[in-house]
């Protein structure tokens, strides 16, 4: 029997390869070619921010914005009594879409509750509607209250976990089937800090951050294979409303019977925690993060949590 010539088997193989190359370039989406012809990262993508009124939420949605991305906004707008700071308005988000409109993207702003599992999804179903389809999740919606073990009571508890663990799970939730179907799709959600330390009077706050690093791992396994990836952020203190407000001036100047933003600002200035001497990072810094782990660049990073800590967790265990 005559044996097949294996420089002509090479040749036949690098011929097929060459022609399945360029069917595969032929044959690119109209998303692709958007990307390559305007050099945006995130051009033809749709990025769902929860909490995205104000604050972090805020700068990831200018960010994507200004690389490409449309954009859907969601923040509950909702005083919560448990919560002793102002949370955001509908004056916030309305300012947050005007300025993904001014930075080139398309906005969808509602008004939704992460905490309710149903507002979640009908988020999810209205982006789809409007846009066709959702890409990116950042699942940033979160709430900051403390109380020491004896002293908290389960109203505080209930709503910290619910928004910061349950808004987490209930938005992921709505996105993942469609990211599996289509075997594309980036999930990061925004833990903390306290996600990986402990903090004095913070258990239910440390509690709902920690939870969110298991479910971005174990979520991230779930779907490993399926062109999805889910990864978290872990910010020290950020310079948003969550941290830099009324209540906070008072709780870091006691006795001060006038504490002001400038007085609370110069306190955090003169007494750094951090080892880099920062009073806190930017939300513009998370952001960084935030926009590499939703890039390509990324595609073979998921299940893990990124510091943005300006050195706090150099002396943590490895």
């Amino acid at each position: 029997m005559e044996q097949d010539d294996p420089t002509i088997s090479r040749r036949h193989f690098f011929a097929s390869a060459g022609a399945i190359a360029a069917a595969t370039a032929t044959a690119g989406t109209a998303e692709a070619a958007a990307l390559a012809q305007s050099g945006k990262r995130f051009a033809g993508k749709v990025a769902w921010i929860t909490g995205g009124a104000r604050g972090q939420g805020r700068s990831h949605a200018q960010r994507l914005a200004a690389e490409g991305a449309d954009i859907i906004l969601s923040d509950s707008l909702t005083s919560l009594p448990t919560i002793d700071y102002p949370m955001a308005r509908q004056s916030d988000l309305d300012e947050t879409a005007a300025m993904v409109r001014a930075a080139g993207g398309r906005v969808l702003a509602l008004k939704s509750d992460v905490r309710d599992p149903a507002a979640a999804a009908e988020v999810a179903r209205k982006g789809m509607e409007t846009f066709g389809k959702i890409d990116l999740l950042v699942a940033n919606a979160g709430v900051y209250g403390t109380a020491s073990m004896t002293s908290m009571d389960d109203a505080l508890f209930d709503d910290i976990i619910r928004t910061n663990l349950y808004g987490v799970f209930h938005s992921i939730r709505a996105v993942l089937p469609g990211m599996v179907e289509r075997r594309s799709g980036r999930i990061v959600a925004i833990a903390s800090l306290a996600a990986r330390t402990g903090q004095m009077n913070s258990a239910a706050y440390c509690a709902s951050k920690w939870g969110v690093i298991g479910m971005v791992k174990a979520t991230a396994l779930d779907v490993a294979r399926s062109g999805v990836t889910v990864n978290c952020v872990c910010p020290t203190a950020v310079n948003t409303p969550l941290l830099n407000n009324p209540v906070a001036w008072k709780r870091a100047l006691p006795g001060d019977t006038e504490p002001t933003q400038a007085k609370f600002e110069a306190k955090m200035r003169a007494n750094p925690f951090a080892p880099q001497a920062v009073p806190w990072v930017e939300p513009s810094d998370v952001s960084d993060s935030v926009l590499f782990l939703l890039s390509d660049e990324a595609r073979h990073i998921t299940g893990s949590a990124i510091d943005v800590a300006a050195g706090s967790m150099a002396g943590n265990v490895a």
